[in-house]
């Protein structure tokens, strides 16, 4: 499929629905791609626009939610050359057959042909809710269909029509509560008064308004938020990977909120809101900091309350009781809370996380006989947290158990931070912790075990890296990428893993990848982009550049990890094996290959007669824009998930 887009004025109607089912005569309702800003899909009711796709960033199109979770869609932008330029979209496979279609009730809908069934399936339409009817809510008003009433104002507004706005009439908007600085200045330049400089209000997971400039001298986002201050009709703004600095200019419409996806929005306020607004914070934030203290206070008055029943030690009896009967428990809180002094400054969270089944505190005794007493046959591997053994407990559930080590370079604030980090995560591709077991200065981690191991013990083999087909390799790379982006955005915490690697990459028996080792993770604030350490610790290899040499680490770190990893999985060779030849590792090859236009060649010769070009050349620019040098220039976890 290919739509012109007229730099004229702006709009293309390409399709045109019917009159009616039946009637094939030319309806009221067209789709097109609007191109004002940046490139858009709108669905018109005559002249009137119905729905908008928001804009398009060279990815997807940032005003449709559910388009935030895959690698690409098939929607791009073009040139021919002549000065001309296009909007197209391309079948990732060539053998399937797509259709786009505009009905004669004003639904865009888009078609995949099922040659078993015979017949075309619907992939997705749109408008897809009520919040997706352009400016359900109208001028300065937000849609937000998960929360009830499905119209509210922005902060800084108020409604408009209070009246319609009861009865669910919401199209009149909102209205400003209080006016800009330019002009409150001008009503009161006879009196001399002035007021302090206007703000910007932050408003996350939105669908970007329409009627958006894109400012040519914007190259990023402190540039665009100084453009938009200086010129006084500027309302908001914002910075969108892929298009640039976009303002607004007047009323803002057709804004909605997602649960996920969209964009960063920032609104222009008078100060005063803005100081009511960070008043509001600070009471809130003092209020949640004196109910911890009071929560703290009490979790520290039972623990020492109950100190003594927790630390009621086996006797002589007991245990021989134990040596002589062959049942074993599997779980044993007694001993588990055995902690050392230094240990007890993390009970509150080891407390919280074995309420319940889903994260117990394993018997040490029954981990020991599960493992044959961690012998070396059912030893899996050694990493830098200490050996891993496999498992078998009574009951014939398979684990795989983590030991610390006292020649680790990690130690106890690894073990503390993998075992309560990880027991809050859940996502399929996560490893999945199961528990724990602290027995004196014996300290483990029970895993679920992942029958075909590590991603490096197929890759990097001559004789597995075969079982590793193109089909199979897209599949992992797209499992990481769904873990990571977890991780980042989707999580309770914001987890920058810090040790992404293929061997920290685990295969289940359907090799389903699964991210493993946390023990270097680090948790971000909400806010936090970015955080500086004294200590680098992870791969050599693996590193971003800013991380290894300045200790500053990110989303972006990961990021670079998971390019590296991307290029190995492609290639089925290690980032380090280049160092005896002219390029020193995997990436510079890969540079090398690319700016020659012989990219295809890095993937790995064992799979390229099966792999498919298009999704392969797709790989590999990501993992190419992944280990750019700068991390100012380096993508963010949204651009390859």
């Amino acid at each position: 499929m290919q739509v012109p887009l007229n730099a004229a004025n702006g709009q293309k109607h390409a399709f045109v629905s019917w009159k009616s089912a039946t009637d094939p005569s030319t309806g009221n309702y067209s789709m097109g791609v609007d191109n004002e800003a940046a490139p858009q899909i709108v669905i018109w009711e005559k002249a009137t626009k119905r729905w908008r796709s928001g804009y398009f960033d060279g990815r997807v199109f940032n005003g449709v939610s559910n388009m935030t979770n895959t690698l690409n869609y098939g929607f791009k932008t073009n040139t021919d050359g002549k000065g001309g330029k296009y909007f197209t979209f391309t079948v990732a496979d060539s053998s399937e057959k797509m259709r786009f279609q505009i009905t004669w009730d004003g639904i865009e809908k888009q078609y995949r042909w099922n040659d078993s069934e015979k017949q075309w399936n619907v992939l997705r339409y749109e408008p897809f809710n009520v919040c997706d009817l352009y400016n359900r809510c109208g001028n300065f008003g937000v849609c937000s269909p998960s929360d009830p009433p499905t119209c509210t104002c922005m902060k800084g507004f108020d409604v408009k029509y209070l009246d319609q706005w009861r009865n669910g009439n919401w199209s009149g908007g909102c209205k400003r509560l209080t006016p800009l600085k330019a002009e409150t200045n001008n009503t009161n330049s006879t009196t001399g008064e002035d007021v302090g400089e206007d703000g910007f209000l932050t408003l996350r997971s939105m669908k970007l308004p329409d009627s958006a400039q894109l400012v040519t001298d914007g190259t990023s986002s402190d540039d665009c938020k100084s453009t938009c201050q200086q010129k006084t009709n500027c309302t908001a703004y914002t910075y969108v990977l892929g298009i640039g600095c976009l303002n607004w200019h007047g009323e803002l419409v057709d804004v909605q909120q997602f649960v996920n996806g969209g964009n960063t929005l920032y609104i222009r306020l008078a100060a005063s809101e803005l100081k009511e607004s960070k008043r509001t914070k600070i009471i809130v934030i003092i209020s949640a900091v004196v109910a911890g203290l009071i929560c703290l206070g009490l979790i520290v008055w039972l623990v020492w309350r109950f100190k003594g029943k927790l630390r009621v030690l086996p006797t002589a009896t007991s245990a021989s009781h134990r040596k002589s009967s062959n049942h074993v428990p599997v779980f044993d809180p007694s001993k588990s809370l055995e902690f050392s002094a230094e240990f007890s400054g993390s009970a509150e969270g080891i407390i919280e996380g074995s309420q319940g089944p889903e994260f117990p505190l394993y018997n040490f005794t029954c981990i020991s006989i599960s493992t044959k007493n961690f012998s070396e046959e059912n030893k899996l591997g050694q990493g830098g947290f200490g050996p891993v053994y496999k498992g078998k407990l009574l009951n014939g559930q398979e684990i795989a158990v983590k030991r610390l080590s006292r020649k680790s370079g990690q130690g106890l604030e690894e073990f503390k931070n993998e075992m309560i980090l990880i027991a809050k995560l859940q996502h399929r591709n996560l490893v999945r912790l199961m528990g724990c077991s602290i027995h004196g200065d014996e300290k483990l981690l029970v895993y679920e075990y992942m029958p075909n191991r590590s991603l490096d013990c197929f890759l990097f083999d001559p004789a597995k890296q075969i079982l590793l087909d193109w089909e199979k390799r897209f599949s992992i790379i797209e499992g990481i990428a769904r873990g990571l982006l977890y991780l980042h955005r989707d999580s309770r915490l914001r987890i920058i893993h810090r040790d992404l690697k293929a061997s920290n990459i685990l295969l289940d028996e359907d090799m389903n990848p699964k991210i493993s080792d946390f023990g270097l993770a680090r948790i971000f604030g909400g806010n936090q982009n970015e955080a500086n350490t004294n200590r680098v610790v992870g791969t050599y290899g693996y590193m971003s550049p800013e991380y290894a040499m300045e200790g500053l680490f990110s989303v972006k770190s990961d990021v670079y990890s998971f390019g590296v990893l991307l290029l190995e999985i492609v290639s089925g060779r290690r980032n380090t094996s280049f160092r005896h030849s002219d390029d020193t590792s995997l990436i510079g090859y890969a540079w090398h290959l690319w700016n020659e236009d012989k990219a295809i060649e890095l993937v790995d010769p064992s799979i390229r007669d099966s792999t498919l070009t298009d999704e392969a050349m797709r790989c590999i620019h990501i993992g190419m824009l992944c280990v750019q040098d700068s991390a100012a220039t380096g993508q963010t976890c949204p651009l390859w998930c």
